[in-house]
């Protein structure tokens, strides 16, 4: 099973999980989802395996929340979406995907229920 996180260096819960996964011995394929950010229907697949709306995993304190019109209430999901993989710095981080589950790493203990 292979097991990918969508990582970003700078953050710190990200780093823990990160290291949760390496002291684990779980080597993971690391993904820098600000400058490689996941398609809109990877983007789409992931939230279905964490079963959350997009919403649910969007950083609201964000500069770019409010500069792609996130706080619009009334986009349809896809539109989120969209606007999401188009800034991926209001995507929450780190997650975790090991098969077909996914998990966020707030905190990071979470990740350990999927592998």
């Amino acid at each position: 099973m292979g097991i990918k996180i969508f990582h970003n260096p700078r953050c710190s819960k990200s780093r823990q999980t990160l290291q949760l996964l390496r002291d684990k011995g779980i080597e993971p394929e690391v993904v820098e989802y600000l400058d490689t950010p996941p398609s809109a229907a990877e983007f789409k697949r992931i939230l279905g395996l964490l079963g959350k709306a997009p919403r649910d995993v969007m950083r609201k304190q964000e500069a770019e929340y409010k500069a792609a019109g996130l706080d619009d209430m009334s986009l349809s999901d896809d539109a989120v979406i969209a606007a999401m993989v188009a800034n991926p710095k209001v995507i929450e981080r780190p997650i975790v995907v090991a098969g077909k589950r996914a998990a966020l790493g707030r905190p990071p203990e979470a990740v350990l229920e999927i592998l």
